[in-house]
């Protein structure tokens, strides 16, 4: 990334060049990033190929104003954070799933990231909801966030899918449940094809069964339409459900609330339709 599409990046976050990459700077950009991008997966179901080269996300997330999932929303942002002069690292994780299990290699994407005055912060801009500033690695203890209270722990024995990992590994908990499981080996984008093409083509991933577009609101909530129902979350949890009915009000919607531009309504196309 260049320094100009870092400065067309940064006006997509309504952020302004920062002098130095500090903590304070990072947690700004995260927070700023998870209300002007969305969280969605609305390329598997139109059609179109999620490929992940950085100019190509770069066209899709600054170009075309879009959103995207864990692959693409990480991966451009940490791509952004280098630019800026923060030391990023990629690292796999694998998702709790039903009954505690783990799910696939490279599963999800998230970022390492350390700064200038100190410190070694986990952030994930590509989970939905989850953290909304950045979490201390090395904290075992809880750490409160307006997206719940979580805590980084060890890996520990018989936790997923038969224990399985490095006993190096990190749990990521929020409010009491495991999220997902992170490993600390430095990885890099292309690594991360084949979870993409899985997640984007497989009838067990949720991805495909389902459509998502959501952001966190500039009061600390959340907006979700999935499909036809929109959900406005507020901060303390209540959620207030509206079905919408015409193609026009949805796409109004994604327009007005998130952003987004689309020439027709998405709609759930089920296996073997993404990129």
């Amino acid at each position: 990334m260049n320094s100009a599409q870092a400065d067309a990046y940064l006006r997509r976050l309504g952020a302004e060049r920062p002098a130095r990459p500090t903590l304070d700077v990072l947690r700004e950009l995260q927070l700023r990033h998870l209300m002007a991008v969305p969280f969605e997966n609305l390329s598997i179901h139109l059609g179109e190929a999620i490929v992940l080269e950085e100019d190509r996300l770069l066209e899709k997330v600054v170009g075309a104003h879009r959103g995207g999932f864990c692959y693409e929303l990480n991966g451009v942002f940490g791509a952004l954070l280098t630019e800026l002069g923060f030391d990023v690292t990629l690292l796999a994780a694998r998702v709790y799933g039903d009954e505690g299990r783990l799910g696939i290699p490279y599963d999800h994407l998230v970022l390492r990231v350390r700064t200038v005055d100190g410190g070694d912060w986990l952030v994930d801009v590509g989970f939905g909801a989850h953290s909304h500033y950045p979490l201390a690695m090395g904290e075992r203890g809880e750490q409160e966030d307006p997206g719940g209270v979580f805590r980084i722990v060890g890996a520990e024995a018989g936790a997923g899918a038969e224990g399985e990992g490095d006993p190096g590994d990190l749990d990521v908990v929020r409010d009491g449940r495991r999220q997902y499981r992170v490993e600390l080996r430095p990885r890099v984008l292309r690594d991360f094809v084949a979870g993409a093409w899985w997640h984007s083509t497989s009838p067990e991933s949720h991805f495909t069964r389902s459509l998502v577009c959501s952001r966190v609101t500039a009061d600390g909530g959340r907006i979700t339409l999935s499909g036809r129902s929109f959900t406005v979350t507020a901060p303390g949890g209540e959620k207030e459900v509206r079905e919408l009915g015409a193609d026009s009000e949805v796409l109004a919607v994604y327009r007005e609330r998130f952003g987004v531009e689309l020439s027709a309504v998405p709609r759930v196309r089920g296996a073997g339709g993404g990129g």
